[in-house]
């Protein structure tokens, strides 16, 4: 039964620690800091845990750094004419780029300038001469290098007849047109037709003995202005042979005459010849 007028304290009946073990009445006080000590004790854990689940998803949420660019990925650059160190003043200008100074290929690419902007019009691979290239300046004879440097465009030739649209003086080579090689003739380094007499067959070329590399060709003003005997001679921008040159820069025969359709007298148009790198560096000229 139960008695009256008597009051039970909460903590002398029934109170339990906070793992649920029975609190004498006599240690209700101690009891109760214990509940709370474990309560607030219990709220940290969470805490922690609440915690350390944001830092983890944060990690989640942080953007990835990206992947360097694998080697050899097209790098955005200002078009090449404008890394050059002169065009010729022109309007119209043609690059024959080879990675090394050793290289026996590489790729020709023509520009044309409007309003100020160069834009490419087109490229084409290329072959160079089977001794690599060198300094123009500085070349020998027979090295079968291709010289380097910035030069004009005097002329074209063929056996063929120039492709529609050619605007540059063509010349169509027959049995007797030549290029004079000889180092002691008056016309080093010029077309003759015939062949004069003080300049060797032998160290010349007839051009009608090439039927594929001088099907259309465009000559390059290299050692030609004031020609320096010994330096080199026939220059040219023709159509592929079997293989790299002896000097000259090659293409397909479809590229030259895209570009003999394209190049314009009146843009004053130049080919520059040089490397990717080094002291032949495209870019220096």
């Amino acid at each position: 039964m139960t008695r009256t007028g008597t009051t039970t304290h909460p903590a002398a009946a029934g109170t339990t620690t906070a793992d649920g073990r029975p609190v004498r009445a006599a240690g209700a006080a101690a009891a109760a800091r214990a509940v709370v000590r474990g309560r607030t004790a219990a709220r940290g854990r969470a805490a922690a845990l609440v915690s350390a689940a944001a830092v983890a998803l944060l990690a989640l949420a942080a953007p990835v750094p990206a992947a360097p660019a694998p080697a050899g990925a097209p790098v955005h650059r200002l078009p090449l004419p404008l890394r050059m160190a002169d065009t010729g003043g022109g309007d119209q200008l043609i690059t024959a780029l080879a990675p090394t100074a050793d290289a026996t290929t590489g790729t020709v690419r023509w520009w044309q300038r409007r309003n100020g902007r160069w834009r490419q019009v087109g490229w084409a691979p290329a072959r160079f001469g089977s001794g690599g290239l060198t300094e123009g300046g500085t070349r020998v004879q027979g090295t079968s290098t291709t010289p380097t440097g910035l030069y004009d465009l005097p002329f074209a030739f063929g056996i063929l007849p120039p492709p529609a649209g050619t605007a540059v003086p063509y010349r169509r080579v027959g049995a007797d047109s030549w290029w004079c090689e000889d180092n002691a003739a008056a016309s080093y380094n010029r077309w003759v037709a015939p062949l004069p007499p003080d300049c060797a067959p032998g160290e010349s070329e007839r051009l009608a003995d090439y039927p594929a590399q001088y099907a259309r060709a465009l000559v390059i003003g290299f050692n030609y202005h004031r020609p320096v005997h010994g330096r080199g001679a026939g220059i040219f921008l023709h159509v592929n042979g079997k293989g790299a040159t002896a000097g000259c820069v090659s293409v397909p025969a479809a590229a030259v005459a895209r570009i003999l359709s394209w190049v314009r007298p009146s843009a004053h148009p130049h080919i520059a010849i040089g490397t990717a790198h080094g002291p032949t560096a495209l870019t220096r000229y």
